[in-house]
């Protein structure tokens, strides 16, 4: 991936919580960048900046409650609903931006909440791309979790991320693994949601993604109202964007000229 300036940080309030952002101006439609269950702003490397410089676009990422640089959780709970919430957080920071229109590209838990977004708010957002999103839970993503539950306990991971989410770090950790093995957890399911969905869609996954089958392109793909494109990425896991780069940039970009999105 080629070296590009860094994104311009500062931290701004959304509903009374300190939420870190970065940012780069550009033409068109912003997009908005949403990490994944243990992800943040940093997290994203220069994928986002690599993006832009092929489109043109302004970009924007910020770290959610309880990630990276932003304010603490402020509860050891989280609630069922947690993505819910987050896809109404999103709007609050687009206001708080100035954005009436965004394209969103959400990674796992940032894709679940992308396609959240779209289905409650679709008069904000234009177009969505989601990769390794869940609608479902399936054992192979309980698996997947469990396995990280032994690495956090064994290995060095803990210090690996406390890089980017300092005293952040085992509460974010905690809250994606505990929530998601939770028993009463089993059945969230966002599948209800999907119709109202009616925005282009690129819905990408790796094809070795160990925490998501390919049920969960298949369903999205066929339960959405708008238009859409899916995309099984060979030779990835999880991260298609860090692990196969310039395929996942090049699918982007042919998703939002098909969409007269640039």
């Amino acid at each position: 991936m080629n070296q590009y300036p860094p994104l311009q940080e500062q931290d701004i309030t959304v509903k009374n919580v300190r939420i870190h952002m970065a940012m780069q101006e550009g033409k068109g439609i912003p997009l908005i960048f949403l990490h994944d269950s243990l992800g943040c702003t940093q997290l994203w490397r220069t994928f986002p900046q690599h993006l832009a410089s092929l489109t043109g676009q302004a970009i924007y990422s910020y770290d959610r409650q309880g990630y990276g640089r932003s304010q603490a959780f402020s509860s050891n709970y989280r609630a069922l609903d947690y993505m819910h919430r987050e896809a109404d957080t999103l709007i609050d920071f687009m206001d708080v931006c100035g954005l009436d229109t965004a394209i969103v590209f959400g990674h796992s838990d940032g894709g679940s909440i992308a396609l959240l977004a779209a289905a409650r708010h679709p008069e904000r957002i234009t177009a969505i791309i989601t990769e390794g999103a869940h609608i479902f839970v399936e054992e192979i993503t309980l698996q997947g979790i469990r396995a990280a539950v032994r690495e956090y306990s064994e290995t060095d991971l803990p210090e690996k991320l406390a890089k980017y989410h300092g005293s952040n770090t085992e509460p974010v950790f905690r809250a994606w693994t505990e929530t998601w093995l939770r028993p009463d957890f089993t059945d969230w399911n966002i599948e209800d949601q999907l119709a109202q969905i009616h925005c282009p869609a690129l819905i990408l996954q790796g094809a070795e993604d160990e925490y998501g089958s390919a049920a969960q392109v298949a369903h999205i793909a066929s339960q959405v109202s708008g238009p859409v494109r899916s995309v099984i990425i060979p030779d990835a896991r999880h991260t298609p964007h860090k692990e196969q780069p310039e395929d996942t940039l090049a699918h982007c970009v042919l998703f939002l000229k098909a969409y007269q999105l640039i």
